[in-house]
């Protein structure tokens, strides 16, 4: 029982600072370079500024996003991945494998 704890804390710290319907779609973007914050939203089709404002607040507290403002008029507001942020290219590699190889299983199994 001991070892299934150890093993699920992480997972669960990963679901809290992840988690949710747009993190993942946001450090995809991210993944590619800065983004200004209606680049993002033009590219998350579907989420309100309001939601895109939340995860980018959650992102930046767990040190994964940079904010980064410039004193321009209108106040131009840049998102970008930080140190640690960048290490997760592999995990969302990995994370982008799996879920084409479960999705075409899951299709092929369908169409049989």
């Amino acid at each position: 029982m001991e070892k299934c704890k150890k093993n699920v804390e992480p997972l669960q710290f990963i679901l809290q600072v992840l988690g949710g319907k747009w993190k993942l779609h946001i450090l995809s973007i991210l993944y590619f370079g800065k983004k200004r914050f209606k680049e993002l939203e033009r590219e998350i089709e579907g989420i309100s500024a309001k939601m895109l404002i939340k995860e980018l607040k959650d992102l930046e507290a767990a040190g994964i996003v940079n904010r980064q403002t410039f004193n321009t008029v209108p106040i131009t507001v840049e998102y970008s991945l930080t140190k640690e942020g960048l290490t997760m290219k592999p995990l969302l590699d990995q994370m982008n494998q799996w879920a084409t190889e479960f999705q075409q299983n899951v299709n092929k199994k369908s169409s049989d």
